[in-house]
């Protein structure tokens, strides 16, 4: 198994305070960390660590920033030759403010200075092989021409819609799954949890196919073949919520991998999202595959692996 991916990659700074602060006030840090980040960088990170093979396209500046994220996905075994470094340039970074008692989290950050991937720079993406496509659409020219190109070879697609932006409903139209924010959601229609059937029948129109929505603690809810399928969250002792939506990603892909049930697949990466916002950043606390089965086994849903 080989999961290809294009789109953003950062690196996060992250502080631990008692509560965010107030304008013009002083809050104390009770812990600083830096990790790698970005959606779809993170997202891969954890495939690597369920034992799945992946490579990763995006940019990065000629800065200290940009070789700790080449240096944070390598060090993963994913492989970063796909990950182009803009001369004179400054890479993506967050910083990103943690609070103590809730794990929520309020994210600062800048987009890379560099020029984004161009077509030309696509030209070997398929060329080793790959059974999967994983995008963010920050790239949208980039991002089209990638899915588009994975449909005529039969490679699943998967968009992480995060807002709509400018492209983003061309890219998912092309992609044969939607994994998509709150926010998204109600870009489309502010009252959609309030008519499903409405809402459905947007998405009808939009062209797009299976949809899923992902709603923090609350779960997932998912709209496919004219159905809504209700997933709920996991409880757990929560750190950081920082990349459990990318982490969520990850563990839905891998699902899909393995040919799993829709409903065993969102249980799945749910788990493995809750596990991960047991420790700060969002990947030091993404688990294993093991880690994973035993955290459902625990919770009365042993999950057979099998296929």
């Amino acid at each position: 198994m080989h999961v290809t991916g294009i789109g953003q990659c950062s690196w996060d700074y992250l502080g631990v305070m008692d509560s965010y602060p107030y304008v013009d006030t002083k809050t104390e840090i009770h812990d600083w960390q830096e990790q790698g980040g970005g959606p779809v960088a993170t997202a891969l990170v954890a495939l690597a660590r369920l034992g799945v093979s992946c490579s990763f396209h995006g940019i990065a500046g000629d800065d200290y920033q940009g070789e700790m994220i080449r240096a944070s996905l390598e060090a993963e075994g994913i492989d970063a030759k796909g990950l182009v470094t803009r001369r004179n340039s400054s890479s993506q970074l967050a910083f990103i403010a943690v609070e103590k008692q809730t794990g929520k989290r309020t994210i600062f950050w800048r987009r890379p200075t560099g020029k984004p991937l161009g077509q030309e720079e696509a030209v070997s993406l398929f060329q080793q092989g790959s059974d999967f496509l994983h995008l963010d659409g920050l790239m949208a020219d980039m991002s089209l021409c990638a899915a588009r190109e994975a449909r005529k070879r039969s490679i699943p697609v998967m968009i992480d819609a995060s807002r709509m932006r400018p492209g983003i409903i061309e890219i998912a139209r092309a992609s044969d799954y939607v994994v998509a924010s709150e926010q998204f959601a109600r870009d489309i229609d502010p009252r959609w949890e309030d008519d499903e059937n409405a809402f459905m029948g947007q998405l009808d129109l939009l062209g797009l196919a299976t949809v899923t929505v992902t709603l923090g603690p609350r779960g997932s809810v998912t709209f496919l073949d004219g159905k809504v399928l209700r997933i709920p969250g996991f409880e757990v002792e929560v750190a950081d919520t920082t990349g459990a939506g990318d982490v969520f990603h990850g563990g839905f892909i891998f699902g899909l991998l393995k040919g799993w049930h829709i409903t065993d697949t969102i249980r799945f990466a749910s788990a493995l999202a809750a596990l991960k916002c047991t420790r700060i950043g969002g990947r030091a606390g993404i688990p294993s595959l093991d880690q994973t089965l035993e955290f459902l086994a625990e919770r009365g849903f042993p999950l057979n692996t099998g296929g």
